[in-house]
């Protein structure tokens, strides 16, 4: 298993399941966070902000913007590799920039970097008027025995 090298198009009748899936996991669920978007590279997800997300001070906990960083650099990555291969955070860097009480989490991941055993990728947390809230990196290992639970068998990952 390889990761792929070149630009290619996913396949959309498989991003419609992947987002279905997804977005109705548990965790997606408990953070009211949406996958909205997948390109070559790049994520796109966005959580409103909920009381349940507030901290002590009545703003967002730092936890929030940390997962969705997280996810934002997975499904980046996620979006060049193989389809039978499975990636795993190992390490997560954040830095909390301004804080936020109100509105939405957007978060824009981005892949810098794709290899064999090891992904490196980036992401932007920012609110509706563009101001960044917090921007992170991720180490993500490549797993080949790694597979999301229930994962589709149907359309082909790329056109």
């Amino acid at each position: 298993m390889r990761p792929l090298e070149k630009t290619k198009s996913l396949n959309p009748d498989l991003l419609k399941e992947i987002y279905d899936q997804v977005n109705n996991c548990p965790y997606f669920q408990l953070l009211s966070m949406e996958l909205k978007g997948l390109d070559w590279g790049t994520s796109h997800l966005e959580a409103p902000v909920r009381q349940k997300h507030m901290q002590p001070y009545g703003m967002v906990h730092g936890g929030v913007c940390a997962s969705i960083i997280d996810a934002a650099c997975f499904w980046a990555a996620w979006t060049k590799m193989d389809r039978d291969a499975g990636l795993t955070t190992v390490e997560l860097k954040v830095n909390y920039l301004a804080p936020i009480s109100e509105g939405l989490l957007i978060a824009k991941g981005k892949s810098i970097k794709t290899g064999r055993t090891l992904c490196l990728s980036e992401a932007t947390v920012e609110n509706e008027k563009g101001t960044i809230i917090a921007h992170g990196t991720s180490t993500l290992m490549v797993i080949e025995s790694l597979k999301i639970q229930g994962q589709p068998k149907g359309p082909k990952k790329y056109l």
